[in-house]
């Protein structure tokens, strides 16, 4: 058994010498790209256009909140005259009114006639109709409720000086 043994080891092998002669380096040719023909493209064949159902998001999922449109701010001259005073927060309307060259003439003689009235009216028939096709649907509906409580506010406002200029007492004859 130890014979067997003995001719299973096989002795090293001697390691290898390097070459005496070393090899000149071989000059490297330029790479010269080969001009390749394109090949034609088939055309494509229309195919059968297959719906899919849309994905479901997973729950856990953000949802994407729709793009809002930049809503332009008109913008206002530093000359336009303010609606209401800043300080008091009362409307400035009725003092523009006051200076109106119709109110003034008509206020001339202390007296206002039917005349006067109508010519007014038309004015502001004359205004209405202009700025009307001027406003879209919503600011259409936020002016008409200004004209309104505006109008109301200068019946109550007559209404109430004429009270206040009723004497107080009763006459007892």
């Amino acid at each position: 058994m130890a014979a067997r043994k003995a001719k299973a080891k096989k002795a090293p092998r001697p390691a290898k010498k390097a070459t005496a002669a070393k090899k000149k380096p071989v000059a490297k040719k330029p790479v010269v790209k080969k001009k390749v023909a394109k090949k034609p493209v088939p055309k494509k064949v229309a195919k059968k256009s297959v719906t899919r159902k849309p994905a479901k998001p997973p729950a856990n999922a953000r949802k994407v909140a729709p793009v809002r449109t930049a809503v332009q701010k008109p913008t206002a001259s530093p000359h336009r005259p303010s609606w209401v005073d800043e300080l008091t927060q009362t409307p400035l309307i009725d003092d523009y009114a006051r200076q109106l060259e119709s109110f003034l003439s008509a206020m001339a003689d202390g007296r206002v006639d039917a005349h006067e009235v109508t010519s007014q009216e038309q004015r502001v028939v004359a205004l209405l109709k202009e700025i009307d096709p001027q406003l879209d649907d919503a600011l259409h509906n936020t002016v008409t409720r200004l004209l309104c409580e505006l109008t109301a506010y200068a019946i109550m406002q007559m209404l109430y000086a004429m009270e206040q200029s009723r004497p107080k007492t009763v006459f007892h004859g």
